[in-house]
């Protein structure tokens, strides 16, 4: 026996539900068997299960005479009454005899019930029937009774009215139903005019409520017109009768097969669900089948029973829509039952889901399947109960249903055969236009039609419109009136009209309005037609007036009340719009079909009125916008507000794009329409006819339409309405999905659809209800209008797309196009824009321009405005290639409206705004150099893109250069101007190009963008092609600063300066007019030129011309004292009358407003006027400032100058060498500098006393006219090396002020010479009376070390004489002295004398507060006199590991002891050395008798011993005379003097030596005494070992090194010849103390280079010391292992023994505190890297380890190597107890080993507690040690390095030069060794080579220096990479590269320094 258990799709309950043992015994019947699915429903007093499928694995269930047994697990429904036992009918034999079943509840076994049956289930056998209802009985014998049911079926005898088709009928009673019936009993039923009787056995259904009677539409003729159904109840006795009178057929009346027929006839109360079956969309899911359906209600009581879907396609993928009538509320359903009949070919069916929605309670449930029903398909079913998901539940709006009756009057004509539709509204709102186009002949004369209509809640009615849109003469209707009534509540409305709906009846209209609770009331529209060019239409017009209780539906305007032709050019149309009262009318919708040829239409404006009412009563609605598709946004419907400014920030624009469905025929012809309904109200019904995406035929197949609407905001949507006019050929349409973006929202509706809206498919209906599936957030935007002002000038229109980018407080907007479908930007326009963008926040800039497109695309743009809040945004500027600075985009910033509307008429206050403007703007200038390579030059258009920490540019086209027209040719240097605001450092730019032309490869070499009001200038590298061709084939590249280029400086602030040229005749000039403009105490700008090219001066300064300039200059401080102004004499008319110069700024310190500065003039700039001057210094006369005031006010005063500046002549005597050829035929120019200002630059033109100027010894007299330059301090004097004769030699200069009569004098005694001395043609001299003083100032590195405050310095000589403040302002780009930095400057002073002291303070501003902390860590001053400097240091800084020392180099006052060469110093100490240091010159060093001082920071390696002093003998003075060097420890004060008083020469002095070494001396004690070094080289006694190469020593020692030695003059006439000792005498060299190694080497020259060396003696005569360095080892190239260096350890210090005992000394420091000391004993353990000591007790006698004391004490121990750590305690003398707690305080520990002198340092601070024994201690680590010369020594032991190069993996990267490396360690230097080996070619691209150099150990290793010597043809290389082991210890160190050594690449170096990578 087999049991099966039946699961429901419950989940997490299954294991809650009974099991029922069901057993089904097959009779014993000829065929009783059944292949067939077999399932069976238990009815019980609690409830109905759901239909279960007893499914058996055996091949034998329900065999004949078979038992079979089955488990199932479904509801409790009680005991139960009957079961209801069914088939599909599928298999090859479906019919069944059922004997008899047996249910038994298993958990309550005693619950078992019989059902007899003993009859046929089968489609063929007995009655046909194949589902039986079964009563059961616990009594097995019992046979419950059945009911039979006598069914009278009468079909009218109406033509036509008979049916072919298969009837099926379902009684329900309040016990159940009896299923589907089929009525067939043999006869030709159902034939017109008939009686057909059937008999229906099944179980007491108690009192009958309703039948269901319908057919499957099956035969020829199927439609059926069914009179009555009269039901005898035979077992109660009584008779039910149905009257039906309708159609059943597909197109006849409502289309219906199937109806729900209550008892007695009255009107169902028809529930209407809504069906989509959704097919599968898998091969082979559609079926010819028909599918019917049963819906449950809760608990499974109630069912619709089997409803047939006629009319469905049940295709793959496709959803089909039924909506079914049922006289019975089941929603929410429980479940649902979906199946078919199994008939047509292809019957099987892939079901993927039902899904009902039930308008009454406005739930939507889902029914997911996702199954076959298909017997030859999975299990085999082709029925299936499907359960909901309930987490796809939708909940939607309830609609109830109504009834409509419409009364047409019974008056001759009063008929119509027009659709009509009607509109209800109540006090909850209003409900969608609903059209009655039932199929039957409606609206006759004197009939009555009623409708069933479904209507959202309402509330209370309010009124209902009715009309009907035919215009035709036969459309006329009388309507009498109309009642609608809810059929629930029986709650009744009627609404009296009795009036015509005709266009030829009453008042011609066609919509009436009907209220029984208000009245009807007229308004009068006037309609506005605008006046510009082809403004009127001929479209269908209509309007919708929208107020505060409701509207009046759209109204087509047809009946014009004083116009016969309507809506033309400047037309005043009046209608008359009758309706109920709406309140006050806040809103037109007004639009057109867009029908007609010319149907566009330019709107003015609407005015509304009540009629009656006044005209001043009257509402004005401004449009003053197109109605067209063809111009502006394309709309044609608009919706207008009464107010004029921002009208369109009063609308949202939905973005609505609709999908048609990619299936075929499911694109449409037909107008479509939306209505969309939100929280705050619903809008009309829009249609869509003007696409925003422009894809021409709308509503194609697969196909996304995207359309904008725009109406008032009616907030969240919670769905939409959408459907079609139902017009057009093909005007069915398949609707795939809607998607709706309100961007002001901030949302993203979904609308899935996915149905056909189309008469003849699916439901027929042409209209849908959508609800969102989902809401998705995206950036909310909001709205802005903005207002375009294009300038009336010429030509100033354009054709280019316009784009703007809004930049504020919270971000900025994307790249927006202000486009529309008009004509745009025409010259002297206003456009205005609706635009959704980004909320910025407050804006402080838009960014405007064009992309250049079209001919004629330059634009004249006047201002701009924007609302949201209103800013006003001035331009007045071209955006043009060819005009102003060639931008076409400009970024703007707003302007306060004050300035907007300054008043005109009042003198210089017109509204120049430029400067505002430039003030909040930063000015760009980038210079693009191309490169110099072969077709390096582009023709493509190239393009940039700045990038800030803040924003970038955006695209910026490179079209208008300053400089070139041909632009990014070879070896050009292209300028071109961009202007950004707030971009912050610039990031990056984005350089390329488009790739036209017919030469658009591109080499670009660099780019160079200075940015004056940022106060930096960036070098942006690149050497890079941007060629498609070349390189990577990129053609846009990102291009990042070189840090190292970055040029910071000052910040520039912008001046607006205003030219006035007179109005006399011949006062313009096309010369080049420059500007310089000076503050207080000389501080002035830079000079400018104020026309960029020849273009530009041909434009300004015409005779009586106001010219304006916006430039950036330096800020020169709250006042402008004067201006220099001139030009330079060029072009066809240079001469020049100049009025007057203005010059306006922005207020200082916050406050806005302008000062204006007048400089006036009135005199000619000419060589042939006047004076024949060129340049003219103007003093101010006026200042004008322009406040604005807290009310927005501007408030204008004007004051007049007082003690401005005198202008003083100068008389100039120049005098000339008397030396041969020292005149010159140069132009010579003077500049003359004072504490007040300078002259700029004079040109020395005409001697007052020489006709032939500057001859050999002649005195020049020339006159300078300039405005008081008060104390004169510097000239600078130069010429242009013009002429033959150019050389000159200058002696000196005099300047006498006529004025002060004061004279200052200049000393030179120079040549000015491209050939001779330095080769300098330009020099500077300083006059006695002020010097320049030379500061450097470091800020410390703390945190809050930095200020931005303003720093100052006194300078404090003998007697307290002292300098003014001397500022020291901060180079441009930098605006406070940041931590941790270094900065320089040169101010001029007072000459003090002999410096004293110095003292700094700073200065804030007002707005700034004092909280800053500044620290200065040192001040470095240097002050230049003629022939002696001072150096002054103060140093408040300490370094841990180095120390900063003043070397004050002396050159000696001998006749050309002055030098140009570059001069090396190396400094030797105790304890260890520095690098070779190059002293920088800066031009005016090293001069004759001069002090020259520099700041040194070198290791700590005092006491000093010697220095060595190098030249190179470059430069054109390679001679020089030293004096003495003078070095000062600035920590310590201590001093060494080295004097050498010689020169340093090859062909001057005695000693003809271009290197010398001092000897310190301190406290006139030499610190190294001078020795004679006496050096033996004993060559081996083996063959070959001598050598005729040039050997060469390097001795190393305790103090140093002795620089190379050449071993040139031997005792022996032939040197190193086999078995020879050759003798080398060194005398006069300083003593290097104990020696530790040599360096021997030789040059491989000769026949025989190879050498064997035996060993080296080296002996000191002054010590009385020799030397052994042993060697015994090859120098050849061929032997040993090819090294021709050696390093060669001393074998003197082999004698220390460190086997046995050493001594230790001790030394501890107590800490200098009150309780720091002990009376007891401490001890110390050493804990070494060998071993550990024993324990020393450090006794205290003699009252050692007082406060403060350094305590020594000494013991002998075995030697336990380098200490580490050391184990400290304090313990009791004699072992006694400790009574009480005590400490000793020890700070330091220094533990020296005494052998070889190795020190140990421990910062202890601790304190040691007092103990008894020795089993308390703390310990301390080594933090400092210290290697005594002799441990040094011994650990120089030879040792081979591994050397691996390797060359990177680039182009071009390997080397065929010689390579050489040198490896430093803390032991030294490896020396210069050269990289090669025999038989490779070495340093390929990607190759890695390696060598093995022995040397004596250098420790751990600190850098390299690798370097080639730059021959061969290719010697460039590409270092990737340095790898050195220590082969003895196996350390590598790596040396990262990854740079070129190429003079040709990169920065140019063939030798970098590199360090390890850690």
């Amino acid at each position: 026996m087999l049991f099966f258990t039946v699961l429901l799709p419950v989940v997490g309950f299954w294991y809650l539900l009974p099991i029922y043992e069901v057993v089904t015994i097959t009779g014993d019947e000829r065929g009783a068997g059944t292949d067939a699915n077999v399932f069976v429903t238990l009815f019980g007093d609690y409830g109905i299960t759901p239909k279960v499928h007893l499914a058996s694995k055996s091949r034998t269930a329900f065999e004949r005479a078979k038992t079979d047994v089955f488990r199932i697990r479904t509801h409790n429904v009680g005991p139960l009454k009957k079961i209801r036992i069914e088939h599909d009918n599928t298999g090859l034999n479906a019919s069944w005899f059922l004997d008899r079943v047996v249910v038994t509840d298993v958990i309550r076994p005693h619950l078992r019930f019989y059902f007899a049956c003993n009859n046929w289930l089968s489609k063929v056998e007995g009655d046909g029937l194949y589902i039986r209802d079964l009563l059961g009985s616990m009594d097995p014998m019992d046979m419950p009774k059945y009911n039979k049911y006598a069914v009278s079926v009468f079909t009218a005898d109406v033509k036509g009215s008979g049916t072919d088709a298969d009837v099926f009928i379902n009684i329900f009673g309040e016990f159940g139903d009896t299923g589907e019936r089929r009525l067939d009993n043999d006869k030709n039923n159902f034939e017109r005019g008939t009686e057909d009787k059937f008999t229906i056995e099944a179980p007491n259904l108690g009192k009958i409520r309703k039948v269901t009677i319908g057919h499957n539409n099956k035969g020829s003729s199927a439609g059926w017109f069914v009179d009555k159904v009269v039901v005898d109840d035979m077992g109660n006795k009584t008779v039910y009768e149905f009257p039906i009178n309708r159609w059943f057929a597909i197109d006849e009346d409502d289309g219906k097969i199937q109806r729900d027929i209550l008892v007695g006839g009255n009107q169902p109360t028809g529930i209407v669900y809504n069906v989509q079956i959704v097919t599968g969309n898998i091969r082979g899911a559609g079926t010819n089948s028909k599918i019917h359906i049963m819906m449950h209600g809760s608990k499974g009581m109630k069912n619709s029973g089997k409803v047939f879907l006629e009319g469905g396609k049940f295709e793959r993928g496709l959803t089909d829509i039924f909506n079914v009538e049922i006289a019975a509320l089941l929603s929410p359903l429980s479940r649902v039952t979906i199946g078919h009949d199994n008939g047509g070919v292809s019957a099987g069916w892939y079901c993927e889901k039902v899904v009902v929605y039930c308008p009454f309670t406005g739930i939507e449930q889902t029914f997911p399947c996702g199954k076959w029903l298909d017997e030859k398909e999975g299990d085999g079913l082709i029925e299936r109960e499907l359960y909901e998901m309930v987490s796809l539940r939708q909940r939607r709006q309830k609609k109830h249903p109504w009834s409509l009756w419409i009364w047409t009057s019974d008056l001759p004509g009063a008929g119509t055969d027009a659709d009509i539709s009607f509109q209800v509204y109540g006090d909850k709102g209003k409900s969608d236009e609903i059209r009655l186009d039932n199929k039957t002949d409606n609206f006759e004369q004197g009939q009555v039609d009623r409708f069933m209509v479904e209507l959202p809640d309402l509330g209370k009615l309010t009124k209902l419109r009715i009309w009907h849109e035919k215009r035709n003469p036969f459309a006329g209707w009388h309507l009498s009136k109309a009642t609608i009534m809810k059929t629930l509540t029986k709650e009744k409305y009627t609404f009296p009209c009795e009036r015509w709906l005709d266009t030829n009846e009453d008042d011609n209209e066609v919509v009436r309005e009907m209220s029984f609770c208000s009245a009807v009331i007229k308004y009068r529209v006037t309609v506005c037609t605008g006046t510009i060019g082809g403004s009127g239409t001929d479209a269908s017009v209509f309007l919708n007036l929208i107020g505060g209780q409701g509207d009046t539906g759209d109204r087509e305007l047809v009946n014009c009340k004083n116009n016969v032709n309507k809506f033309e050019k400047g037309n005043l149309d009046e209608f008359i719009i009758e309706a109920v009262n709406i309140g006050q009318v806040h809103r037109v919708r007004i639009g057109h079909d867009g029908k007609g040829g010319g149907c566009g239409w330019f709107l003015d404006k609407v005015i509304v009125r009540e009629e009656g009412q006044a005209e001043a009563h009257a509402v004005e609605f401004p449009c003053n916008r197109w109605l067209d598709r063809n111009e502006d946004d394309g709309q044609i419907v608009r919706e207008l507000v009464p107010f004029s400014e921002g009208q369109r920030l009063y609308n949202v624009n939905y973005h609505i794009a609709v999908k048609t469905g990619n299936i075929p025929g499911g694109s449409s012809d037909s107008n479509v329409f939306v209505k969309l309904y939100g929280e705050k109200g619903d809008t009309s019904k829009m249609m869509l006819l003007v696409s925003a995406n422009n894809l021409g035929n709308y509503f194609e197949t697969g196909r996304v339409d995207i359309f904008t609407v725009e109406t008032f905001d009616i907030g969240q949507i919670n769905r939409l309405m959408i459907g079609h006019t139902n017009e057009g050929m093909r005007a069915g349409w398949f609707l795939d999905s809607v998607q709706i973006m309100v961007p002001v929202h901030g949302r993203h509706y979904m609308f899935p659809s996915h149905r056909w809206l189309c008469k003849d498919e699916a439901d027929g209906k042409t209209e849908v209800e959508i609800y969102p599936s989902e809401i998705l957030d995206m950036e909310q935007l909001i709205n802005y209008e903005i207002t375009v002002v294009t300038g009336d000038v010429t030509f100033a229109g354009t054709n280019a797309k316009v784009f703007v980018q809004m930049y504020g407080d919270k971000g900025k907007t994307e790249i927006i196009t202000l486009e529309s479908r008009s004509n745009n930007y025409e010259r002297n326009t206003t456009e205005i824009f609706k635009i959704e963008a980004k909320d910025v926040g407050k804006v402080f800039k838009i960014r405007i321009g064009h992309d250049g497109s079209g001919i004629g695309s330059g634009w004249f743009l006047e201002t701009v405005d924007m609302r949201e809040v209103v800013y006003y945004f001035p331009c007045n500027r071209w955006l043009a290639v060819d005009e102003d600075d060639g931008q076409i985009a400009r970024e703007l910033v707003p302007v306060d409206e004050a300035f907007m509307w300054k008043d005109d008429d009042e003198e210089g206050t017109g509204a120049t705004l430029g400067l505002e403007q430039k003030s909040m703007s930063t000015t760009y200038t980038l210079k693009i150099k191309t490169g110099e390579k072969k077709y390096a030059g582009t023709d493509a258009n190239v393009f940039a893109i700045l990038f800030g920490e803040n924003d970038d540019t955006g695209i910026i086209n490179l079209k208008a250069c300053k400089n070139y027209k041909n632009k990014f040719e070879q070896g050009m240097i292209n300028e071109f101007t961009v202007e950004a605001v707030d971009l912050g450092d610039l990031e990056k730019l984005r350089i390329g190009h488009d790739d036209s032309g017919g030469s658009s490869g591109w080499f670009l070499d660099w780019v160079e963008i200075d940015a004056p009001s940022q106060g930096q200038r960036l070098r942006f590298p690149c050497g890079r092609w941007l060629d498609k061709g070349e390189d990577d084939g990129a053609i846009v590249r990102d291009l990042y600063p070189a840090e190292l280029q970055t040029e910071l400086y000052m910040p520039f602030v912008p001046y607006e300066i205003k030219i006035y040229t007179s109005d006399v005749f011949g006062a313009g000039t096309d010369a080049d007019v420059f500007i310089v403009l000076y503050g207080q105490k000389g501080v002035c700008t830079q000079q400018k030129h104020l026309c960029v090219n020849k273009r530009e001066r041909r434009l300004y300064f015409e005779r009586g011309a106001e010219d304006m300039f916006i430039v950036e200059l330096e800020d020169i401080g709250d006042i402008i004292e004067k201006i220099r102004i001139g030009h330079d004499n060029r072009g066809t008319n240079p001469g020049w009358h100049l009025d007057r110069v203005e010059i306006r700024r922005q207020l200082r310190k916050g406050k806005v407003g302008s000062e204006t500065t007048i400089f006036p003039c009135e005199c000619w700039l000419a060589k042939s006027e006047d004076d024949g001057e060129t340049v003219r210094e103007l003093v101010s006369s006026d200042i004008i400032t322009e406040k604005l005031l807290r009310d927005g006010t501007l408030k204008r005063t004007e004051t007049e100058v007082e003690d401005a500046l005198e202008t003083h002549t100068y008389t100039v005597s120049v005098r000339t060498g008397d030396m041969y050829r020292a005149g010159t035929d140069a132009n010579v120019f003077l500049t003359i500098y004072g504490d007040l200002g300078d002259t700029g630059e004079r040109k020395l033109a005409k001697s007052e006393n020489n006709k032939n100027k500057f001859e050999r010894g002649e005195v020049d007299k020339f006159t300078i006219e300039a405005v008081d330059l008060g104390q004169v301090f510097k000239i600078r004097i130069r010429h242009d090396n013009s002429m033959m004769g150019a050389d000159w030699y200058l002696d000196q200069v005099e300047v006498l002020d006529v004025e002060t009569e004061e004279v200052y004098m200049f000393l030179c005694e120079r040549w000015l010479s491209t050939k001779k001395e330095d080769k300098r043609i330009e020099r500077t001299f300083f006059v006695k009376v002020f010097i320049p003083y030379h500061f450097t100032l470091s800020t410390g590195m703390d945190r809050d070390a930095s200020t931005t405050a303003r720093v100052y310095v006194i300078i404090i000589g003998p007697g307290e004489i002292e300098t003014d403040r001397l500022w020291l302002d901060l180079p441009e780009g930098k605006t406070s002295f940041t931590a941790g930095t270094m900065e320089h400057f040169v101010s001029y002073g007072t000459d003090v004398g002999e410096i004293k002291r110095v003292e700094h303070d700073q200065h804030y501003p007002q707005s700034e507060s004092l909280h800053l902390k500044y620290v200065l860590e040192n001040i470095q001053l240097k002050c230049y006199i003629k022939k002696r400097n001072w150096l002054f240091y103060i140093s408040i800084i300490y370094y841990m590991f180095q120390v900063v020392y003043s070397a004050t180099v002396v050159t000696g006052d001998t006749q050309y002891a002055g030098t140009d060469t570059n001069i090396f110093l190396t400094v030797y100490g105790v304890n260890g050395s520095t690098e070779e240091m190059l002293l920088p010159k800066n031009e005016d060093r090293f001069e004759r008798g001069q002090e020259d001082t520099f700041s040194l920071e070198i290791d700590d390696i005092a006491p000093l011993k010697k220095i060595r002093v190098r030249i190179d003998g470059s430069g054109s003075r390679p001679d020089w005379f030293l004096d003495r060097i003078l070095m000062r420890n600035l920590t310590t004060d201590e001093m060494y003097l080295f004097t050498y008083e010689d020169w340093l020469s090859k062909t001057k002095g005695p000693k003809r030596t271009k290197v010398c070494e001092l000897a310190a001396v301190v406290d006139e004690e030499e610190m190294v005494e001078k020795t004679t070094y006496i050096i033996q080289v004993q060559t081996s006694d083996i063959p070959g070992a001598g050598t005729d190469a040039n050997v060469f020593l390097m001795v190393f020692g305790e103090y140093g090194d002795t620089g190379t030695l050449p071993l040139k003059e031997s005792t022996n006439r032939n040197k190193f010849e086999r078995k020879m000792k050759d003798v080398f005498r060194f005398p006069d060299m300083l003593s290097l103390g104990e020696l530790s190694k040599v360096r021997v080497w030789h040059d491989n020259k000769g026949p025989a280079p190879g050498w064997h060396l035996e060993y080296i003696d080296v002996k000191d005569e002054t010590m009385d010391q020799n030397f052994r360095f042993p060697c015994d080892r090859w120098l050849a190239k061929n032997e040993d292992d090819g090294q021709i260096m050696r390093e060669l350890a001393c074998a003197n210090n082999d004698s220390v023994d460190l086997s046995d005992k050493t001594k230790y000394e001790i030394a501890t420091t107590t800490a200098n505190t009150d309780d720091a000391s002990t009376v007891e004993n401490a001890w110390i353990v050493l804990e070494g890297r060998k071993a550990r000591s024993k324990e020393f007790v450090l006794e205290n006698k003699k009252k050692k380890f007082l406060c403060g004391a350094t305590d020594t004490f000494e013991f002998s121990s075995k030697h336990v190597g380098e200490i580490a750590g050391i184990c400290l305690g304090h313990i009791t003398k004699d072992g006694k107890k400790v009574k009480n707690e005590a400490f000793w305080h020890v700070m330091e520990v220094v533990v020296t080993e005494k052998e070889l002198g190795n020190k140990y340092f421990f910062r202890c601070d601790a304190q040691i507690p007092l103990a008894a024994k020795k089993d308390q201690f703390l310990t301390f680590e080594c933090y400092k040690s210290i290697e005594s010369f002799a441990s040094k020594v011994r650990s120089l032991v030879p040792v081979k390095y591994e050397i691996i190069i390797i060359t990177g993996d680039v182009k071009g990267g390997g080397t065929d030069a010689n390579v050489f490396i040198t490896i430093y360690g803390v032991n030294g230097d490896s020396g210069k060794r050269h990289l090669r080996q025999k038989f490779r070619n070495l340093f390929e691209r990607a190759q890695t080579d390696r060598f093995v150099v022995e040397m004596l150990d250098l420790g751990e290793l600190l850098r390299i220096k690798v370097e080639h010597d730059g021959s061969g043809t290719s010697c460039g290389w590409y270092l990737e990479c340095v790898e050195v082991t220590n082969t003895a210890n196996s350390v590598t160190t790596i040396f990262q590269c990854g740079k070129w050594l190429d003079t040709r690449k990169a920065d140019g170096q063939i030798q970098r320094v590199l360090y390890p990578k850690y």
